[in-house]
Order: C-alpha cells, then sequence, then structure tokens
C-alpha cells in the first residue's frame, strides 16, 4: 500500500500543528508560572493570569493534545485497518478547521469571552465548530473501521472508539447553554446540577483525551518500537472494559465537601477507587512486555519513554483515587496538590508517550532515522527532572496550603492571615517555574529533533 493511499500528510500536519500550539500552550504556562510570584508580570487586560490560564489549559489539552490524537490515531487506525482512510478529503478538511478553531479560541479567551466552566471555557460559536470538527473525526474513524481489511480489532481500535463517543456526549452535555449574543451564553445546568454536571464532563474529559487516546497510542507504538507483542490481548480487553465502565461515574468526587448530595459524592470515590485496577492492568501489561527483555531499556530509545510514562500514570491513579477519599480531601482540596496531580497526568504520562510516538511516526513517514538519538535522551531526562521538580513542589505546597488555613488559635480563630499562608508559598511557586523551565528546554530538544528528522528525509527524498 502506498504513501499517498495512507495520507501520510494529513497524519503529519495534525502532528506538526499539535507541537506548534504545544509551544505556544507551553510558553504561556512558565509565563502564568511567574505570574503566580511575580505580580507585576500581569500584563493587563489581555495578558494576567486570569486569561492566559484558560489559554494554557485549553491550547495544551485541545491544541496539543487533541491535534496529536487526531494525527496518530488516524496513522493507527489505517495501519491496524489496513486501509486508507474513508474520507481522506474529510481528514484534510478536519485539518484546517482544527488550526482555525484553536486559533479563535485563543483569541475569543484573550478577550475574555468564557462560560466559566474548567476545559470548557470557549462559548457557543466555538463549541459548534467543535462539535462538526469532532463529527468529521468520528466520520472516519467508524468508517474507516467497518470497511476494515483486518478482522481482528487490535484494542488501540478499541480505545480510539470509546474516545470518538464518549468525547462527543460528555462535551455536547455539558456546552448545553443558552446564547445570550455572539459572545456569551449561560449555562443550562444552574447551581448544584451546573456543578454536577460540569464535572462529570471535566474528570471525563481528563479519562477521554488524556488516558484512553493515550493508552491507544501506548498500546500500539510499544510493540512496534520494541519488536515485543503485547503481554496479554485479554488482560488488555478487560482493563478496557473495567476503565470504561467506571469512569463515566467519577466526577463527583471533584465535588466533595460541597452542597452536592452525599450519596453523589459517595459513588464518585467508590468507582474512582476501582478505577485503579483497569488502570493498573495496563500498566502491569506495559512491565510484563518490556519485562521479556529489559535491555530494551538501554537499547531502545522510545523504552524509556513508554515505560516512565506508564509509571506515571500508574502513579497518578493511585494518586487520583487516594485523594478522592474524605479524609484526604479535607486537607489537599482546592490547594496546589490538586495541580501536582494534573502535570504528573499530562507532563509526565500524555507527554512522554505522546513525544514517544511522534519519535516513531515522523521517521516512518520520511522513511528515514531520527535525526539524533543523543538529543532524544536529553529531551527524556530533561522532561523527566522539570516534571518531578514541578509535581513535588506542588504536592509540598498544597500540604502546606491545607495545614495554614486548617490553623486555628485556642480560641478558634484563624491562626494564619490569607497574606500570610499566600506568601509562604513564593519559594516553592518559584521552584515550579524552574521544574518548568527545565521541562521546557526538554521540549525545545525534542522540537529541534523533530525539524532536523523532518529535513533529513525531504532532503533524501529530494535527491531520490
Amino acid at each position: 500500500m502506498s504513501d499517498y493511499q495512507y495520507d501520510n500528510q494529513t497524519v503529519k500536519g495534525f502532528i506538526v500543528s499539535s507541537i506548534f500550539w504545544g509551544v505556544v500552550g507551553i510558553v504561556i504556562g512558565l509565563l502564568i508560572s511567574i505570574q503566580m510570584w511575580k505580580p507585576e508580570t500581569n500584563f493587563a487586560p489581555y495578558f494576567t493570569f486570569g486569561r492566559l490560564r484558560a489559554v494554557h489549559t485549553n491550547g495544551l489539552a485541545f491544541g496539543l493534545g487533541v491535534g496529536a490524537i487526531f494525527g496518530l490515531s488516524y496513522y493507527i487506525i489505517m495501519r491496524l485497518a489496513k486501509r486508507p482512510l474513508l474520507f481522506p478529503k474529510l481528514a484534510r478538511f478536519q485539518l484546517y478547521l482544527f488550526n482555525v478553531g484553536i486559533l479563535l479560541a485563543a483569541v475569543s479567551l484573550l478577550m475574555g469571552q468564557t462560560q466559566s466552566l474548567e476545559y470548557a471555557e470557549l462559548e457557543w460559536p466555538i463549541d459548534l465548530a467543535i462539535v462538526i470538527l469532532w463529527v468529521m473525526f468520528a466520520i472516519n474513524v467508524f468508517g474507516t473501521i467497518i470497511k476494515r481489511k483486518e478482522e481482528q480489532m487490535y484494542i488501540s481500535l478499541w480505545y480510539i472508539i470509546a474516545t470518538t463517543i464518549a468525547v462527543a456526549v460528555l462535551y455536547i452535555v455539558n456546552n448545553l447553554s443558552i446564547p445570550a449574543g455572539l459572545t456569551k451564553s449561560y449555562h443550562l445546568f444552574a447551581g448544584v446540577n451546573s456543578a454536577n454536571v460540569e464535572w462529570w464532563y471535566g474528570h471525563n474529559a481528563v479519562g477521554f483525551v488524556f488516558t484512553t487516546p493515550i493508552l491507544a497510542m501506548f498500546y500500539y507504538f510499544l510493540p512496534k518500537s520494541t519488536g515485543i507483542p503485547i503481554y496479554s490481548h485479554r488482560l488488555s480487553i478487560i482493563a478496557f472494559w473495567s476503565l470504561v465502565f467506571a469512569y463515566l461515574w467519577t466526577g463527583a468526587h471533584h465535588l466533595v465537601y460541597t452542597p452536592l448530595p452525599d450519596w453523589i459524592q459517595t459513588l464518585g470515590i467508590v468507582f474512582t477507587i476501582f478505577l485503579i485496577a483497569p488502570s493498573w492492568g495496563s500498566v502491569v501489561n506495559g512491565y510484563y512486555t518490556v519485562g521479556t527483555d529489559w535491555s530494551k531499556m538501554n537499547t531502545n530509545y522510545l523504552t524509556k519513554f513508554f515505560i516512565m510514562g506508564i509509571t506515571f500514570y500508574g502513579l497518578q491513579t493511585v494518586q487520583g483515587p487516594t485523594q478522592g477519599l474524605r479524609i484526604v480531601s479535607q486537607l489537599i482540596h482546592y490547594t496546589d496538590w490538586v495541580p501536582g496531580h494534573v502535570h504528573m497526568g499530562t507532563m509526565g504520562w500524555v507527554t512522554m508517550t505522546t513525544a514517544a510516538s511522534i519519535y516513531y511516526v515522523i521517521p516512518k513517514i520520511y522513511h528515514t532515522e531520527i535525526y539524533s538519538e543523543k538529543v532524544a535522551n536529553i529531551h527524556f531526562w530533561l522532561v523527566l527532572i522539570g516534571q518531578l521538580i514541578f509535581s513535588i513542589t506542588m504536592w509540598i505546597t498544597g500540604i502546606q496550603q491545607g495545614a495554614l488555613w486548617k490553623a486555628t488559635n485556642a480560641d478558634g480563630s484563624l491562626k494564619y492571615t490569607f497574606i500570610e499562608t499566600l506568601t509562604k508559598n513564593y519559594p516553592y511557586w518559584q521552584l515550579r517555574t524552574v521544574g518548568g523551565l527545565i521541562f521546557t528546554v526538554g521540549m525545545l530538544f525534542f522540537i529541534y529533533n523533530i525539524y532536523m528528522t523532518i529535513r533529513k528525509g525531504s532532503l533524501a527524498e529530494a535527491k531520490a
């Protein structure tokens, strides 16, 4: 089958787009980390923390994350289905609409146009464009899989299908709103119902944007890059169905100690604890796959990325359920512990796995080898060190914040003022910036390596 039939241009387009938006999101993230301890870096009115933070989260979740998901999912589907995309021109148009949508999203958020819903800030006209974008993706996903030439459906296809269905349902329901003009709308739900629906969406956006599609990449690219078959396809299927069943019930653990009914909070906590099992099913599968030849950790540079990525996934899926427990939540909820938890997943699990997948795909598309394994290894160690500094300092800050907020004098009055609790965070916030800077430098090595690989492959093709 020829490269044209595989439509590698669309795959490459999404990968390059995701890297571009990733750079934008990471640089903004570095800036807002500075704004936390250096207030004068808030440039009013469009470049304050309140506006940039939404651009940062949306730019990385949807620009980097979803962009890479589109491109790498198409790459995986075509190979596992053993046929080209059913509608290649639709996929190409989707690529153009995707970049226009992300640009409009960034501009609108900088202008302060927001629904004030976490991970769902975008106003209704852009929401409609995103729904159209996702429908295009779904048509090609389901159409290509239905028309596949390979009867057996490998686990990665199941994870892509789950992503496609779940994100559609979550996004549409949570973004139901009443327009009040072109740039303003109000959530259809109100009060406790609004909060419950929002975090049903919010946590599952993490589940079906930062988990299931990344597992699809992990299950496909780990065996392909190492040459070792996945340890247990049966275990992967059991873990898949358990994960999909449990994840959709967990959102309420974000609302512990709120007016949400206790039984809904408890239901969310119970299913969150249950999630440890299917999550670690994939962790164990990854370990046992490489366990047949651990020398791959030294001889194959991609193995480090995948195994460390799945390790962070495993740690996150223990930490998350633990902090959902009421006894733990009463200390760390609403503190910096939570962004520390989130960034262990995004900077560790998601970024490492996605970067490794891109490292595998780009040389294949250009019929060449990676420009420099040495540069890739430098990238690995920098993002690992940066992520650890970032996350650990946030966990320490969170515990400190919770303890200071709860401290009382003998008469029951608060022991510390708000400003006192705030200033004690500064050394840790400064360390977070250092960690973020190290991580950013690591990602620059990644971008350089990918650029040079593309250049190397293009020059070779020109000479051929």
